[in-house]
């Protein structure tokens, strides 16, 4: 046993460069690179290192440190949690601008390791610039911002520190039950302190990524609450994608004839054809699959969290008799709607059940339910695709504002409707691609439309559903599977918060197709305030009306395919059908990145199917629509579940 003498900075990246997991005996390298926006708190310590010896660490220019995050999180969801690339920022608006991003990751369980510079730890030289004095605490900065956010949250004073503080975060990272975001502040002067560090805390280590098995006694209680229900449905959760379950779960499923829906991350988990898939349940989930939902005796989730929008705000599951069995690495999520929890891996829960299962003779009692509901969504989906302005877009926008449609077509030249673009999508773009979407009306959109035949195939961020996560995660997942085509899914009012990534994607060779939705504004909001009985109300982007002092004037029309030109992708702008789909064919072919301008309809998106969603809307003595939208929220809460 020796010691090897070394900075902080050089101890770091040694550290990282030999970490490696292994699942079911398939060992990765865990730590792909490190992305970086220098400033002054990390390019003279962690950036000095890197430059002299980074190892096999890749080194990513990022362009912003929200962006560049939100990339890496892209990048460690594609590749299923084993890999990520870590992300190092500056101490002041640098590291503020990644809080963002880590509260994302820790809402989806998605690792993500970020390094934010800080002030000296001697404070001989304070203030220094970009710090935040807090007159009560100096020991307060603002890296401080991300313990409320982050799964392991440490400060590394002294050089001796890194060591327990590096291992604590690689063991949060790589454990299913606790990935998220994990925050380490480095000072600046302790990153280029030297310190004479045991050579053995540099030996390559292997993390297994341990599959949980259920204890005996929670798989008989939830096997023998399967044999009392006739009408059971499994929901597949983002467990079952990363514990790689979707063919147990399917042969669960096909056994007992149980149905199962999906959540935004299960999504592409189990291919959409299967007889059994009724696709997305919940506030953005079809017909189908809420129509079964609230028939429902049973409710077996694999991998849920079971946010407000799954559960419907705890109002769709509408039988009287339904209970829950849910499977979940963590206790918290398997306790939750007083459920019978299965604390275990997915993939060892569900083979666990179905053993417990395999030879009672158990069918469920579904006779024409299943198909006919997924006939009822097939005739919907062939509305949905096939609509045009001319034909019947009156009758798809059920609560719209009056002569909108007319006004768009005039300032944009825009007549596709959100649906038909999504179906021109679908069947245009190669079977295997990764379509990445976070926000606005998309996510409902493409849960409930969207098919996928290949595995990990639609990534979609909804568990935080972070504006500006799009195109950043878009780039991400192409760095993870550069073989495949990545398609970021985006509305113009989330292209306009974050689209900086496209320069880092240009700068690496990573071919990325954005294909943007413009509907002249934040268009899933204005439909949730006007159909609360608000009128329109910041949310449509229009230049101000000097008379009402309103922006409520013309509807603003921005060229975001110069945008794109003007970094360098290859553009267009799409108004009709046809332009799109010379568009999406042409842009296949071209090795450039690629955005396509689509001029959609607003307010031409899916309707809710069954669902209901609780928003604090109040009562109003003045506004009889708003009055209206009150009383149902109070009929649908007599009906929801309290716990």
């Amino acid at each position: 046993m020796g010691n090897l003498t070394m900075t902080v900075g050089q101890a770091l990246v040694k550290f990282l460069d030999n970490q490696y997991v292994s699942l079911d005996g398939k060992e990765d390298k865990f730590v792909d690179g490190i992305f970086t926006v220098f400033g002054h708190g990390i390019v003279c310590g962690l950036g000095q290192a890197l430059d002299e010896n980074p190892g096999e660490l890749k080194v990513y220019q990022g362009r912003n440190e929200q962006g560049m995050a939100h990339a890496a999180a892209g990048f460690a969801k594609q590749s299923n949690r084993r890999r990520i690339i870590a992300c190092a920022s500056s101490i002041g608006p640098g590291s503020a601008n990644m809080v963002t991003a880590v509260a994302d990751a820790t809402a989806n369980n998605i690792p993500l390791l970020v390094f934010t510079g800080d002030t000296f730890s001697t404070r001989q030289p304070d203030p220094v610039l970009q710090q935040v004095e807090q007159f009560q605490d100096a020991t307060v900065t603002t890296s401080d911002a991300f313990r409320p956010v982050s799964r392991y949250w440490d400060r590394v004073s002294r050089p001796e520190q890194l060591m327990t503080a590096l291992l604590n975060a690689v063991r949060t990272l790589t454990d299913p039950e606790t990935a998220g975001g994990v925050c380490i502040t480095l000072p600046q002067d302790v990153q280029g302190e030297t310190f004479s560090f045991p050579d053995y805390y540099f030996k390559k280590r292997v993390h297994r990524i341990v599959r949980r098995n259920p204890d005996s006694f929670e798989v008989k209680d939830a096997a023998g609450l399967v044999l009392k229900k006739k009408k059971p449905m499994v929901i597949v959760g983002g467990g079952v994608r990363y514990s790689e379950a979707g063919e147990e779960v399917l042969k669960f499923c096909d056994t007992f004839h149980i149905p199962f829906a999906e959540t935004q991350s299960g999504k592409s988990a189990i291919p959409s054809p299967h007889a059994l898939n009724l696709g997305g349940v919940g506030v953005t989930g079809n017909s189908a699959a809420n129509t079964i939902a609230a028939e429902a005796d049973l409710i077996i989730g694999v991998g849920t969290r079971l946010t407000d929008f799954t559960t419907g705000s705890k109002e769709l599951f509408r039988n009287k008799e339904v209970e829950f069995v849910l499977i979940n690495v963590s206790r918290y999520h398997a306790e939750k709607l007083d459920g019978y929890p299965v604390v275990a891996d997915a993939k060892a829960g569900i083979q666990a059940i179905f053993k417990e299962l395999e030879n009672s003779g158990y069918k469920t009692g579904y006779t024409a339910e299943i198909e006919e509901a997924q006939q009822d969504w097939k005739r919907e989906m062939d509305f949905l695709t096939r609509n045009v302005f001319d034909d019947n877009y009156e009758s798809l926008v059920k609560e719209k504002e009056p002569g909108i449609e007319e006004e768009f077509v005039k300032a944009t030249g825009g007549r596709i409707t959100q649906t038909k673009a999504i179906g021109i999508i679908r069947e245009h773009i190669e079977k295997d691609a990764i379509v990445v979407g976070a926000s606005g009306s998309l996510p409902g959109d493409l849960q409930r439309m969207w098919t996928t035949e290949v595995k990990d195939s639609y990534h979609m961020e909804y568990g935080y559903s972070c504006m500006g996560y799009e195109i950043a995660a878009a780039f991400g997942a192409k760095l993870a599977e550069p073989g495949r085509a990545c398609y970021a899914m985006v509305g113009d009012g989330a292209f306009m918060m974050l689209h900086s990534e496209i320069a880092t994607a240009l700068q690496e060779n990573k071919k990325i197709t954005v294909l943007l939705f413009d509907n002249c504004g934040f268009g899933c909001i204005n439909n949730l305030q006007m159909g609360k009985g608000m009128g329109s109300l910041a949310t449509m982007f229009r230049y101000r009306d000097s008379e009402t002092n309103r922006q409520d004037g013309r509807l603003i029309n921005t060229d975001f395919a110069m945008i794109g030109r003007g970094y360098g992708m290859t553009a267009y702008t799409a108004k009709t059908d046809e332009e799109l789909t010379a568009a999406l064919e042409e842009a296949k072919h071209v090795d450039n990145s690629v955005l396509i301008d689509i001029k959609v309809l607003p307010k031409s998106m899916t309707g809710d199917y069954g669902s209901w969603w609780h928003v604090g809307i109040g009562d109003s003595k003045t506004n009889p629509n708003i009055k209206a939208a009150y009383e149902d929220r109070q009929k649908h809460l007599e009906n929801a579940r309290m716990y």
